[in-house]
């Protein structure tokens, strides 16, 4: 694995932009943890679970933490697609992403709502396949 992606699968858009990722890396490249696992915490010391549900995390294979949409342009990078989100790292366009992502993370229950009709998912209605 080259990165662990802990991810939110109450959300249903987190939970389908991971399935799409999945779906996109045949080399299994990604590896997904869901939050709510029972014995994340366990498996996972250095994470800081509280945080982690503010803002999507990611373990690279050096053992490095990254977050927000740095996770993102890593994991699509991977993929080899959607080589766009990489432009959202770019030096004057990284602090006003970084500012948008916080804002979509932080209500990505509502905006879930308004995009897919759901606002969460129940357990295990969202499972990636």
């Amino acid at each position: 694995m080259e990165l662990t992606i802990f991810y939110d699968s109450a959300c249903p858009l987190c939970s389908n932009e991971m399935a799409q990722l999945k779906q996109h890396d045949p080399l299994h490249k990604i590896h997904l943890e869901d939050l709510n696992a029972p014995d994340l915490a366990e498996r996972y010391p250095q994470l800081d679970l509280a945080k982690a549900n503010t803002i999507l995390h990611g373990l690279t294979a050096d053992g490095r933490m990254i977050l927000g949409l740095d996770v993102t342009a890593m994991a699509w990078g991977l993929t080899g697609k959607h080589c766009w989100i990489k432009l959202l790292r770019l030096p004057l366009i990284k602090p006003v992403a970084d500012k948008a992502y916080l804002a979509f993370a932080k209500n990505r229950y509502q905006i879930s709502y308004l995009l897919t009709g759901k606002q969460r998912c129940e357990t295990g209605s969202c499972n990636l396949k």
